[in-house]
């Protein structure tokens, strides 16, 4: 049985009243995942690894574990569990379109009115790339059907796989004349009242072929997963297919110029804030639950951003050393804000490299007045691509905790 330990830290609730928040001195944990997360959590300070069916204070599980256990596991009052019961409404690729108001006959509509464009089909439940395939014309999705339904029935299951068809980005901005798209990481502890975070790293992730649109079949040329580049005959596990999101803000900004750069961050702040609302009302909040979800963006030529998907179980195995050592911190500063050691006040706008976007309304930057920013864009307290001094502002944050003081 864990001890509990009073921080005397402060934290508000959601009427706006204070209450005395209680920490753990130390705090066990399940987790069903092999990849850079066990790692954070077995070297975070007094807490301890339970096995099978041991009782835990923290469970980072897979949709799997949560969609067998969810509703027969009892959760007492400061126990955190890491998605929320129906995470897929907005994760789910049919559902997110659903949710953000698309209706599935006005695919044919779009199709006829812009004979030529290029169509993507994506399976709903599928991840890395599985199942993606581009098409021109109405007829290749006929055959195609007719082909997965051939193969459906020479297998015993009866389960007929659900695809989304999105219109490809045709004109995606290119660097060295290779597509990329972006992965950006957002956390939310609550979605009623919604408080949402969003992490200053993250990454693009590069095609390892030339962009053109003569070869549609070409899954090394227009999807940038990386599952599906690492088998590609170009690429170079040294060099990998990635770049930080400080490089690629540096990148743009010296050829575009800051105010250019900062209003493309807005409007990609404007997509992470409306999806998440977008879902409010329907996803069930649960103060147990907190989500780190994985957004990929993808900008065209006239850096407008377009939200491809969101992820509720984004991948946190590295592609390199660089790649380990974001996802640790990432990792690592989600426990930070989760907070089972009761060290924050509740009032902080910054743990580590989240930044604090939402919080039943937008959080301000500190250091702007709110007469710089119009009305058209979503002025957020975010710093996606900059600077992240983690270390420095975790040490100022944190006191010791009371059974870390010396006697």
């Amino acid at each position: 049985m864990s001890k509990y330990k009073t921080s005397g830290n402060k934290a508000s609730n959601d009427s706006g009243k204070s209450e005395e928040r209680v920490g753990r001195s130390c705090v066990r944990y399940k987790c069903g995942l092999l990849n850079t997360i066990q790692d954070v959590l077995r070297q975070r300070p007094n807490w301890v690894e339970v096995k099978d069916d041991g009782e835990w204070d923290f469970n980072w599980c897979d949709v799997g574990w949560l969609r067998e256990n969810f509703d027969y596991t009892y959760m007492e009052e400061h126990v955190r569990i890491n998605h929320f019961r129906n995470h897929y409404e907005l994760t789910r690729k049919n559902l997110m379109v659903k949710n953000l108001k698309s209706e599935y006959h006005l695919f044919v509509e779009e199709f006829n009115r812009s004979p030529g464009s290029i169509w993507i089909m994506k399976p709903v439940a599928k991840s890395q790339g599985k199942g993606i395939f581009l098409f021109r014309k109405l007829k290749d999705i006929i055959d195609w059907k007719k082909e997965s339904y051939r193969s459906e029935e020479q297998k015993d299951a009866a389960h007929v796989e659900n695809y989304v068809a999105q219109r490809y980005i045709e004109n995606p901005y290119l660097i060295s004349g290779r597509k990329f798209d972006l992965r950006v990481y957002v956390l939310v502890t609550s979605y009623i009242p919604l408080k949402a975070w969003l992490y200053r790293d993250g990454f693009a992730r590069f095609s390892s072929t030339r962009f053109c649109l003569s070869s549609i079949d070409d899954k090394y040329m227009h999807l940038t997963n990386v599952s599906v580049q690492k088998t590609a005959p170009e690429y170079d596990p040294e060099k990998g297919c990635k770049w930080q999101m400080q490089q690629l803000r540096r990148y743009l900004t010296a050829k575009h110029g800051r105010e250019v750069v900062e209003t493309l961050f807005k409007e990609m702040d404007n997509i992470f804030i409306r999806s998440l609302q977008s879902v409010q009302k329907i996803i069930i909040n649960d103060k147990h639950c907190f989500e780190l979800y994985g957004y990929d963006i993808l900008l065209d030529q006239n850096l407008k951003p377009w939200l491809i998907e969101v992820n509720a179980s984004p991948s946190h195995t590295p592609s390199s050393q660089e790649d380990y050592g974001m996802k640790y911190r990432l990792l690592e500063d989600t426990l930070n804000v989760v907070d089972m050691e009761g060290r924050l006040t509740g009032k902080e706008n910054r743990v580590g490299g989240y930044d604090l976007m939402w919080n039943n309304g937008p959080v301000y930057r500190e250091d702007v007045g709110l007469q710089t920013f119009g009305s058209s864009c979503f002025a957020a307290n975010t710093y996606l691509g900059c600077v992240n001094d983690r270390e420095k502002q975790l040490h100022h944050l944190f006191k010791p905790l009371p059974f870390q003081k010396k006697a």
